[in-house]
């Protein structure tokens, strides 16, 4: 959010929810009955109203430690609100993409149900979420909340359909050991491609099985790595008014060109491919690869769920990054709910989610309980009191070394964040199978697949408008 760029962008955003919160108030104005119940949306919940809602996300039963500080959350949680109650709905992954829509349209989803950014629109869309607008309005955690990020979950009129859990841009995850293993210094992480593909040889000619370099092209990772590096080269995936399919270009044949290069050419992608979210994640896990791209909390993710030594990893900025892929994910809230159970929900949210110092921020528990501290791994905030707070917090109880991440927060600052494509979800498995084709097919046609995945991707946005 420093330079001149993502200023710029900042601002336009800003100016976009200026725009939008006018209308919504004009619109408000002239509607007594809408008035009214922004009214009734904006007064607190009744301390005499039993509410109970169901959550989604709870840790497994298998994460121990997790489900402990969940379960004591809601406990400390129902403490200070004796009339709400959380029923914890447990899950591993929070989502699987194949039935998350089929369960959300089929009613079987919670009242307050985890969420990836790149799902929002179409929830919202599709009139799956409730509009909390009025509900968070007067919440200051809320407010506290960087706009870009509350901006990928509203509509195009600047109504609030989610609260955010976490936010992220893109970059360089590298396993340090493995680094030193081959003669290069960790401490100096790659800034070209160039240096990737050439650290990339250098730790897959360690063998044993080590991969220098993975990549995702399954279950519509693979597109969304392919937006990752599209962003990064100054592409995009759509047209600005989001209507036609923009990624049938110079920068994506870059992109793709260098992925075969590495994969056929280098030979430091491995043989296997095909891979979606958790294969990279057991290879990082199991000090078997070299780099991947994406945010720091992947290397949370691996030490917490893939047996990944915390110490070994470190994160940089995506090479030579234009502009960065924003990601993170939320909560909604289930159209059917009640007012009182929103009001509730937004409650929870705010204390489990949006609270420095309490539930995923509570990092004096989590250094306790001997997890990774210290990651940069949540940018929900920025520089405001809220964020600094937080990054206080995070350094007095890190447990990893600071230095491991400081290539990601120096070099992350000046790269401008950029949200996911509309239909992000449809237009990504579209995207895998040239992801897929590229990392199989030695005789892969890059401009035959990017305009077969034009036309596929120009229907399904033909369909949405």
């Amino acid at each position: 959010m420093r330079s001149r760029q993502a200023a710029a962008l900042l601002t336009v955003a800003a100016l976009a929810l200026s725009g939008s919160a006018c209308g919504v108030k004009s619109s408000k104005k002239d509607d007594p009955a809408v008035s009214g119940a922004a009214a009734a949306a904006a007064e607190p919940l009744d301390p005499n109203t039993k509410v109970t809602i169901s959550v989604g996300c709870q840790p497994p039963k298998t994460a121990k430690e997790f489900r402990a500080d969940w379960d004591a959350d809601v406990q400390a949680f129902q403490a200070k609100y004796p009339n709400i109650t959380i029923d914890s709905k447990d899950a591993f992954p929070c989502i699987v993409p194949e039935t998350f829509q089929a369960k959300l349209a089929g009613g079987q989803m919670e009242d307050v149900y985890y969420v990836y950014y790149t799902d929002a629109q179409s929830i919202i869309a599709n009139k799956q979420a409730a509009d909390i607008t009025d509900y968070a309005a007067g919440v200051q955690n809320v407010k506290d909340v960087n706009p870009l990020f509350l901006q990928t979950l509203k509509d195009a009129e600047g109504r609030l359909y989610g609260l955010p859990r976490k936010a992220y841009t893109m970059g360089l995850v590298y396993n340090r050991k493995l680094f030193s293993a081959a003669g290069l210094n960790p401490d100096s992480p790659p800034n070209t491609w160039a240096e990737v593909r050439d650290a990339a040889k250098k730790i897959s000619a360690l063998g044993d099985g080590v991969v220098g370099y993975g990549e995702y092209s399954a279950a519509n990772t693979g597109g969304w790595h392919f937006t990752s590096l599209l962003y990064g080269q100054g592409g995009s995936v759509t047209s600005a008014d989001g209507k036609t399919a923009a990624f049938n270009s110079p920068e994506a044949r870059t992109v793709l060109q260098n992925l075969k290069d590495m994969r056929w050419a280098d030979d430091s992608m491995g043989t296997k491919q095909g891979h979606r979210w958790e294969d990279l994640m057991r290879l990082l896990g199991s000090g078997k690869l070299g780099m991947m791209v994406g945010a720091p909390d992947v290397v949370t993710e691996a030490f917490n769920n893939f047996g990944a030594k915390s110490d070994d990893l470190g994160t940089t900025s995506l090479p030579e990054a234009k502009s960065s892929l924003l990601g993170g994910d939320g909560y909604m809230i289930n159209p059917k709910a009640s007012p009182d159970q929103i009001k509730a929900a937004i409650l929870w949210l705010s204390f489990h989610e949006l609270t420095v110092g309490e539930g995923q921020f509570n990092h004096a528990r989590n250094k306790a309980s001997g997890r990774p501290v210290g990651i940069p791994e949540n940018i929900l905030w920025g520089d405001n009191a809220s964020g600094t707070k937080e990054k206080e917090l995070r350094q007095q109880y890190a447990t990893v070394p600071p230095g491991n991440f400081a290539a990601y927060e120096q070099g992350s600052a000046t790269i401008p964040p950029k949200t996911e494509p509309p239909q992000a979800q449809a237009v990504y498995a579209v995207l895998d199978t040239v992801m897929s084709a590229v990392l199989t097919r030695e005789d892969a046609d890059i401009d035959d697949l990017l305009a077969e995945a034009e036309k596929k991707v120009n229907a399904i946005l033909a369909r949405t408008k």
